[in-house]
């Protein structure tokens, strides 16, 4: 059993169990489920007034945050860039919620969430280095957290201190 997002409680249940006995599980657990619904709503609200500082409902705002962004990014990517010997074919912003950073191995783009302005800069810094080494490396595996651990050795760190600052749990 759990809850999803919209606070919805999904149960799973093996096959030939009837119907009657799912109900009365879900009966036998009507505590958890009432607490678990209240800390998924608390969570989302917690995550909505964390994405919600950052104003991005007018033309002028998207364009002081893109700006903003450059500044910031820009520099880091150069120099990390440099460092690793890599070079993205483009670095592009959007205000995505899923993903602080996204790198499109095929065609060496990168794209960093604008929500990253929340973010302490050295955090920002984890998010560039984060996607400049899918460029040597795909996959989230043992080499590409050697690469981490050789380019921005506080990694771990960041990626905590992330999910503080934003009380999210998927990065």
């Amino acid at each position: 059993m759990r809850i999803v997002k919209n606070g919805d409680v999904h149960v799973s249940a093996p096959i030939g169990i009837s119907r009657q006995q799912v109900m009365d599980f879900v009966e036998r657990n009507r505590e958890w489920i009432v607490k678990a619904r209240k800390n998924t709503s608390d969570r989302f609200l917690r995550r909505s007034e964390f994405y919600n500082q950052l104003p991005l409902k007018t033309k002028e705002q998207r364009d002081e945050a893109l700006k903003r962004l450059r500044f910031l990014v820009e520099p880091m990517v150069e120099h990390h860039a440099k460092e690793m010997g890599v070079r993205p074919s483009a670095v592009y912003y959007k205000p995505t919620i899923s993903r602080w950073g996204q790198c499109n191995v095929r065609d060496r783009s990168i794209c960093i969430s604008a929500y990253v302005l929340l973010l302490p800069e050295w955090c920002v810094e984890h998010v560039v280095v984060h996607e400049l080494c899918h460029l040597l490396e795909p996959a989230h595996n043992a080499r590409f957290h050697q690469l981490m651990d050789c380019y921005f050795p506080r990694w771990r760190e960041a990626r905590k201190e992330i999910r503080r600052v934003s009380e999210m749990k998927n990065f």
